[in-house]
């Protein structure tokens, strides 16, 4: 049963090179992994550049498995630019991440100044968001939060809910940058958003992975993605990854109904799969 327990798995979030930064493995071998894991799907993430393009050529070396890209919209990329979410989406990309390694609350987190954020100074969403947020309702793709902070999330989700956008992710609720409330992640799921739980390290999460799963049961598998995250040198792989989390969590009593709900039937649901 161990070996079959990634087949049909889809990770929504995961790193690869060649990139800006020091990676574990190449794309193409990250799409080898995951095919010989059995998996369904793998979503490549970088915080520099486009990677639906990528994706289109990992695809067409590996069979059986589905590859598909996305782009976050860093500095590097121009930040809040439509018309790299237009291209982006004209190469495939079926996952808009707003800023994470520029965004404005991640270089505070880090005790930078400056950095991308969403906001006017009033409080109100820049009028390049607004556009963004209307390409992505056109072309129904999963709209992700990045490394905003909460303020901005809010303000990002009503007018996403206006712009009557189906497929929210929030990126990483727990890590320490965001540490999104309980209360605030049941409200938003209730909502119909989703929650990027990716494997929780001390590095990037305010919880252990027994308060991970404790914060899934108060919060629901219903709306929750688990993905691993990784790709870095100094975790494992994304395939071994993403299987320890999902052993770990039948461990802590999540049936196989429920992990099928959070890396096969939930994922399929946000790339448009069902």
């Amino acid at each position: 049963m161990e070996e079959q327990i990634l087949k049909g798995a889809i990770d929504l979030h995961l790193h690869a090179g060649p990139d800006v930064r020091e990676r574990k493995l190449t794309y193409l071998e990250a799409a080898h992994q995951a095919k010989e894991a059995g998996m369904e799907a793998i979503l490549i993430k970088s915080h520099s550049t486009i990677t639906a393009d990528i994706a289109s050529l990992i695809q067409s070396l590996v069979k059986d498995l589905m590859v598909y890209g996305g782009i976050a919209l860093n500095a590097p990329l121009g930040g809040l630019n439509p018309e790299a979410v237009v291209t982006a989406l004209k190469l495939g990309a079926k996952q808009i991440w707003m800023p994470t390694l520029s965004a404005a609350n991640h270089q505070c987190y880090e005790g930078k100044k400056g950095g991308i954020t969403i906001l006017t100074r009033e409080g109100d969403l820049k009028k390049k968001m607004k556009e963004i947020l209307e390409i992505i309702s056109q072309n129904d793709v999963i709209l992700a939060t990045g490394h905003l902070s909460q303020k901005e999330i809010f303000v990002l989700l009503k007018e996403a809910k206006k712009k009557r956008i189906k497929k929210i992710l929030i990126t990483h609720p727990d890590h320490h940058l965001l540490a999104m409330p309980p209360k605030a992640q049941k409200d938003l799921a209730q909502e119909g958003v989703f929650f990027d739980r990716c494997f929780p390290t001390s590095r990037t999460c305010v919880l252990d992975m027994a308060g991970t799963a404790q914060r899934i049961r108060k919060v629901g598998v219903g709306s929750t993605v688990l993905t691993s995250d990784f790709g870095q040198p100094e975790n494992p792989f994304p395939v071994e990854g993403l299987k320890i989390y999902i052993q770990q969590l039948i461990t802590l009593g999540f049936s196989n109904q429920e992990i099928d709900q959070m890396v096969r039937i939930n994922p399929r649901r946000l790339l448009n799969l069902v």
